[in-house]
């Protein structure tokens, strides 16, 4: 179960995005796009919300966009305690979609709209979580 590198593991028996960890740990940020309308998801669905298609097919997103809102976690849930304060931001992709992520910009730089891109990345500092994405200012 791919979900494992989350920290979590996925208590449902199937589901048809399980490829998006394993891209992701390969440094792929993907999403889905509807083979029957052509919308495009991300996070990745596997059914459409506009046409109720089932069938999809992934798309490898830049992971760049506009930063929507953002905010400082000083009070963090058990188990991220011990790296607080941190940023979390939301992010309008370019391509579509929306994807939430640590900023990994300093606070003083941060700007609602500024431009961003999410990099896969492989946490090893937090046993518990292997896979997650940091929004970085474009290079």
């Amino acid at each position: 179960m791919p979900f494992h590198y989350f920290g979590k593991i996925n208590f449902v028996p199937y589901t048809k995005v399980t490829k998006f960890a394993d891209y992701l740990k390969d440094g792929k940020l993907m999403g889905t796009r509807c083979k029957k309308c052509g919308e495009f998801y991300f996070p990745p669905r596997a059914d459409c919300i506009k046409c109720f298609s089932d069938e999809f097919e992934w798309v490898e997103t830049t992971g760049k966009g506009r930063l929507h809102t953002y905010t400082i976690i000083y009070a963090a849930p058990t188990g991220f305690d011990d790296i607080a304060p941190y940023i979390i931001g939301v992010l309008d992709l370019d391509d579509g979609g929306r994807l939430l992520g640590w900023v990994d910009v300093p606070e003083e730089q941060i700007e609602i709209e500024m431009r961003l891109k999410a990099v896969p990345k492989i946490f090893e500092e937090i046993p518990d979580i292997k896979l997650y994405y940091s929004l970085e200012k474009i290079k």
